[in-house]
């Protein structure tokens, strides 16, 4: 069964966008660039929001941009041509190779999963994770510290998000200065 897994960047004291709806700060470094696009390479659809939707609109047209290098390519080669799924009530459209959600999240998921394809089901943006963690459909919380603290703004966790045991799979440090943290969900076995 494909893996559900939540990843983003979040700064030290849990947000993923500062509460003036900034993030410049989560550019990464080069390291960390190069991560997210190994990342990438093991994704087999994304799940977002409109505003994440919006936000990566940019990567369409990005290698039309001379000015790019060779990793910023690489990274619009990988995420142009895969899969998208929006949840949006305000959109009718998307571009690309994005679709509009059928259904709701979990049934979303339970089609994907249900799929002979390969490749995990990543979901990006904070209050989409937020529904799928509630309804416990996230196999993976997959996390890189960026070392700053905003203040406030968007949570990378939901606030009134029930507790979910974690069990941690792995862990890695970017030139001392970002902290890549992997957690599976501990589920229970079954009986």
């Amino acid at each position: 069964m494909r893996t559900v897994t939540y990843s983003m960047g979040v700064s030290l004291d849990g947000y993923i966008v500062g509460p003036d709806g900034g993030f410049d700060w989560t550019a990464p470094d080069p390291d960390v660039f190069r991560f997210w696009i190994d990342e990438i390479r093991q994704v087999g659809v994304h799940l977002m929001g409109r505003r994440l939707y919006e936000t990566m609109l940019y990567w369409e047209t990005a290698d039309q941009d001379p000015s790019l290098g060779a990793a910023e390519l690489e990274w619009a080669s990988l995420w142009n041509p895969l899969p998208k799924v929006v949840f949006s009530t305000t959109l009718s459209t998307v571009q690309g190779h994005a679709r509009l959600a059928s259904g709701g999240l979990a049934e979303e998921i339970a089609r994907l999963r249900a799929e002979p394809a390969e490749g995990d089901i990543a979901i990006g943006g904070a209050t989409l994770a937020a529904e799928a963690s509630a309804s416990g459909l996230i196999d993976e919380y997959q996390v890189i510290v960026h070392p700053v603290l905003v203040g406030g703004g968007i949570p990378f966790f939901a606030r009134n998000e029930r507790r979910v045991d974690l069990e941690l799979v792995e862990t890695r440090t970017f030139n001392s200065k970002f902290v890549y943290l992997r957690y599976r969900v501990a589920r229970e076995a079954a009986l």
